[in-house]
């Protein structure tokens, strides 16, 4: 099934829910949180310090390098497996990406709280390429004041991608919050292009 676009006024935002198979998404799972080089480590937030609620890595090609949130990545070289899964979505999405940033949400509890991923060197217009695996969360988007629109809650599934692209982190936030339900991990990978790499 092709992307097909969300009713969002003033972003371009596509999605489609059965990207991978079932026994994809599960296989890449198992694979990934065994093989991925994941860390946890502490971000600014309002000057200070805090622990990510979640585990990390960065992969991508040798230039791309990322800095947000006073942290600054370098990335990993790629995994055979990564470098699939970015061929596939480039075909998908006809974006090219020379990175991916992955999040490990281990709980409920494991959350990231309302931003854009408008860095500078994603330029002015990134396309965000994001994939999911393993349990089923809440991803949230909420126009930026000014924006007439609504809040949208999307239960993202596993094998499911979602593009975000155009105006939308101008003028959109996105948050994946805490769930007090028992929920089991959840594995994100957000394919990028950093501008210079």
């Amino acid at each position: 099934m092709p992307l097909q676009p969300l009713p969002l006024p003033a972003a371009e935002v596509l999605l489609d829910p059965s990207f991978l198979t079932p026994a994809e998404a599960a296989a890449l799972l198992a694979e990934l949180t065994a093989s991925v080089a994941w860390q946890q480590t502490p971000i600014k937030l309002f000057g200070k310090d805090i622990m990510q609620p979640r585990l990390t890595a960065w992969y991508g090609d040798p230039e791309a390098t990322y800095t947000y949130s006073g942290l600054r990545l370098e990335p990993l070289p790629w995994l055979p497996t990564l470098q699939q899964l970015r061929m596939r979505i480039e075909a998908a999405t006809g974006t090219r990406f020379n990175s991916v940033l992955l999040n490990l949400y281990r709980s409920g509890q494991d959350s990231m709280g309302y931003h854009a991923d408008n860095e500078p060197e994603l330029g002015p217009a990134p396309a965000i390429a994001s994939l999911t695996l393993g349990a089923t969360r809440t991803f949230r988007l909420k126009p930026r004041p000014g924006v007439p629109a609504q809040a949208l809650s999307l239960p993202l599934t596993a094998g499911s991608l979602l593009l975000m692209r155009g105006p939308t982190q101008q003028n959109w936030l996105h948050a994946l919050p805490k769930t007090a339900r028992p929920v089991g991990p959840r594995l994100n990978l957000t394919f990028r292009l950093v501008m210079g790499g």
